[in-house]
């Protein structure tokens, strides 16, 4: 039975993530060239008033594109395919990623009842973070290789690689460990991940009690309900990606092909010394246009397919 439930969260999940990434992946790619260093930056000139005569002083600085820019570029120079970028290494990767980041939550959060208060904070971000620790340990080669081609720039028309060739290029040029670069801000981003799912379960818990003040009625849930999960999965993403979204553009950086960011706390402070705090949140438009909605879907697919499946308890 633990066997059988066990693959039923791994299909469950491998669906909610293979819809999810489709329909969001021109967000994604956005997202990614948004927190690159490799954006081009609009120049300008800024007036400040000189503190003895008033006289005015012009001293160049540069402002970064928006999201509808970046859109537009890519659509001129590089054609709408470009908006798709990534999507062969991200289906491959995310399938088996979300099968086994819910299969071990599920997992663990068996294990984590047992320890802790049963179904308790604790046991939610416990049975996250180590969901994601596993993860991510995992199927970090799989995002080196989609970062690396949607940060790839070529006009339209120019042969873009594919992602055995990247991989082969990755391999050729770094080594093995060049499929790892970013890992370390996976870890960080850990706390994201955690955060969501406290937020999630709570509500979820919350929403059951509301809706199901009897357990025997707890099985029998409607159209509302499972809309009900969208929203507590969307309102939960968006808070945790607020506060731990610093680490994504950290983790892109390390990704680049050549660049000078070579560790996690030394990315961390050259970005903040080169381009200043308000760099670690670029990108966070399109990441919460995209991750909200994928997060709802994701999840809530999920949690259907698992009620679809489940063998009723007696």
């Amino acid at each position: 039975m633990a066997q059988k439930d066990t693959l039923l969260h791994l299909f469950a999940g491998g669906c909610g993530g293979t819809v999810g990434a489709i329909m969001t992946c021109p967000l994604e790619v956005l997202k990614i060239r948004l927190q690159s260093s490799g954006i081009s930056l609009r120049p300008v000139f800024q007036v400040q008033l000189g503190t003895l005569n008033a006289a005015g002083v012009i001293r160049p600085g540069t402002v970064t594109p928006g999201l509808l820019q970046v859109l537009r570029s890519m659509l001129e120079k590089e054609g709408p395919r470009s908006l798709f970028r990534g999507l062969g290494p991200n289906l491959v990767g995310i399938a088996p990623s979300r099968a086994i980041y819910f299969a071990a939550y599920s997992k663990s959060k068996e294990t984590f009842n047992g320890i802790f208060v049963p179904n308790s904070g604790v046991v939610h971000m416990s049975s996250a973070g180590f969901a994601a620790f596993i993860t991510n340990s995992l199927m970090n080669p799989v995002w080196m290789v989609k970062t690396r081609m949607q940060l790839e720039r070529k006009a339209r028309g120019e042969k873009k690689m594919n992602a055995f060739q990247c991989t082969r290029y990755v391999y050729s040029t770094e080594g093995m460990r060049g499929f790892y670069r970013g890992l370390t801000a996976s870890y960080a981003g850990i706390s994201e991940t955690m955060i969501c799912f406290l937020i999630y379960e709570t509500l979820k818990k919350y929403m059951a009690q509301r809706r199901f003040p009897t357990t025997d009625a707890a099985s029998e849930k409607g159209a509302s309900d499972f809309l009900g999960l969208m929203f507590a999965a969307a309102f939960a993403k968006g808070c945790a990606s607020c506060i731990a979204y610093p680490h994504e553009v950290i983790r892109t950086r390390l990704r680049e092909e050549g660049s000078k960011y070579k560790y996690f706390c030394q990315t961390a402070r050259l970005v903040a010394v080169e381009e200043g705090y308000a760099a670690f949140y670029r990108g966070l438009i399109p990441q919460l246009i995209r991750q909200i909605p994928n997060t709802a879907i994701v999840l809530s697919t999920y949690e259907l397919i698992v009620h679809l499946l489940a063998e009723p308890s007696k």
